[in-house]
């Protein structure tokens, strides 16, 4: 899971590069710096993905620890508030890989 995990660190850096690229503001560091932004705070049910800036942090969404009645582990979630993922459908897997996010999160469905 930490691999999975670091993977989709990276993948969440790399579409901020690509994104802020697009823009006259884009700088060499911007991959590192976005990508020493995020970090993980585990709980009972989920891991949380959090973004943190100078000012705030942000849930960029949530990760299934373990399977239950509805969700495998691995599976991606958008964040429904601070404390709990939206439990719709999941946006794809960290462990089967193919999944679609973006740095603002999860794709919508």
């Amino acid at each position: 899971m930490d691999n999975a995990i670091n993977d989709l660190f990276h993948a969440i850096a790399l579409d901020w590069a690509e994104w802020k690229s697009r823009g006259e503001y884009a700088g060499p560091n911007d991959y590192d710096e976005f990508l020493e932004k995020l970090h993980v705070e585990e709980g009972r049910k989920y891991l949380k993905i959090i973004k943190s800036d100078d000012a705030q942090q942000t849930v960029w969404g949530f990760v299934v620890k373990e399977d239950d009645k509805k969700f495998k582990a691995g599976d991606i979630l958008k964040a429904a508030s601070w404390a709990s993922p939206a439990r719709n459908q999941a946006r794809g897997n960290i462990l089967d890989g193919g999944y679609s996010i973006r740095w603002t999160g999860p794709n919508y469905l």
